[in-house]
Order: C-alpha cells, then structure tokens, then sequence
C-alpha cells in the first residue's frame, strides 16, 4: 500500500513539474523584437529574435514589415554571418520633410535569407539588429514577421495587440513613449527582458513569468498531495 501511494505521488509531482516546463515554451516562442520600448522622435537599436519552434525544420528565411503610414526616415541593418539581408521601400503618401531634405519613399520591408549552412536549427534562435530613425510620434510600431522553415512552411507572426489575452501568432511590438518618459532601456528592463528570452531560446514577456509561477506552484501543491497520500498510507498500516 506504501508503495501503491508513493507512486502515485511521484506520477502527481512528475505532471506538475511538466506542466510547469510546458507553459513557458508555449508561451513565449514566437518572434519578439527587443527593447520593447523606445523614445518617439529619437533614434534606437532593435533586434529581433527568431527562436526554431520545430523539431524537424529549420528556419531559413525571416520577413519583416515596417509600417509606411508613419514612417521611419533612417534604417540601418547589422551583418548577420551566413544570412542575406534586402531592403525594399514603398512610396509615402505624404512626404516627410527631414534636415537633410524631403522623404518621398521609406524602407517598408526586410528580408534575411539564410544560405545552406546558416539556417535556425531547432532548439536554437537568431538575432537581427536593425537601427531605426527618427522614430515617428505614435504610441506604437507593429512590426509584423513572417518566418519560413526548411520544409516550406511560412508562420505568420501578424496578429496586433488586443485586449483580453494574448494573440496565437502575435506580431512584434515595439511601444513608443513621449522624449523624457522612462523607457525599457532608461529603467533596465531591458536587460531583465534580454535574460528571461535567452532563458526560453527567445521571445518571453510577463505572461510566460506568470504561468511559470503558476507551473510551479502547481508543482509544489502535487507534491504536498503526495506526501500527504503517503502519511495516510502510513498510518492505514
């Protein structure tokens, strides 16, 4: 009978602990860009992570649209090792006067194309710097991504920000705040951001902290349940 309740208090703690291991990669695989936040009218460096999500493909190409409604004047793109990067640019409709004379056509896409040996394999991500400026005054820039694997299939990380929850495939999102407002970069985080997506091979944000929380409680009530099964047993014999 010892046995019998042990057992069952160790298969009680083991699909906790799963539970808790599971939460977080569901949640937070999915291209984000970081910082999340920047200063409107100043000029930033993002970088957009790309974890694999597939055990059988790799990622070999990654689309990133950036919005010509407001547009951005300035886009500067880093080399990334074994990846093709191409800009394309859209006519505005209105164009933008800047010191340096008047806008009439913006960057409104990039593509990295990786070549044979450089693409995203699975449990691993990549990164791509890009600086940005000035940027426009709105409260945000919706940056949405599509991500190809090897096997041919494209994810769409396009769904904007909603109220109520988090979107399937949500679109990267970088906040803009008012020149003098605290930033991600100005209150360090960041730099915590950074370490929580690094953690879980890329894209993490508050709600993959609150379900790990949640796994681990959830873990730790299992596991008293067992040990109280066991006493019971115990006392029985």
């Amino acid at each position: 009978m010892r046995l019998t309740h042990l057992t069952r208090a160790g298969v009680a703690v083991a699909a906790a602990a799963a539970a808790a291991l599971a939460f977080p990669t569901a949640a937070s695989a999915h291209v984000t860009v970081n910082p999340s936040t920047a200063t409107q009218g100043g000029y930033t460096k993002v970088t957009f992570r790309v974890p694999n999500e597939k055990d059988t493909a790799g990622t070999v190409k990654l689309e990133i649209a950036i919005p010509t409604d407001k547009p951005i004047a300035s886009v500067s793109l880093r080399t990334v090792p074994g990846w093709t990067a191409v800009t394309e640019k859209g006519k505005l409709a209105t164009p933008v006067k800047t010191d340096d004379g008047e806008i009439t056509e913006a960057v409104s896409k990039i593509t990295w194309t990786a070549d044979a040996e450089s693409a995203i394999k699975p449990g691993t991500f990549q990164e791509f710097d890009v600086s940005l400026g000035p940027l426009p005054e709105t409260d945000q820039i919706v940056f949405k991504a599509l991500q190809t694997y090897s096997d041919g299939e494209v994810v769409r990380w396009i769904d904007e920000p909603a109220a109520g929850g988090e979107a399937e495939h949500p679109a990267p999102v970088l906040k803009l705040t008012k020149a003098g407002a605290p930033t991600a970069t100005s209150t360090g985080g960041s730099a915590a951001q950074d370490a929580a997506d690094t953690m879980n091979d890329g894209g993490n944000d508050g709600t993959t902290i609150t379900l790990a929380v949640l796994g681990l409680i959830l873990g730790l009530a299992g596991l008293v349940t067992g040990l109280l099964a066991y006493r019971r047993a115990g006392r029985a014999a």
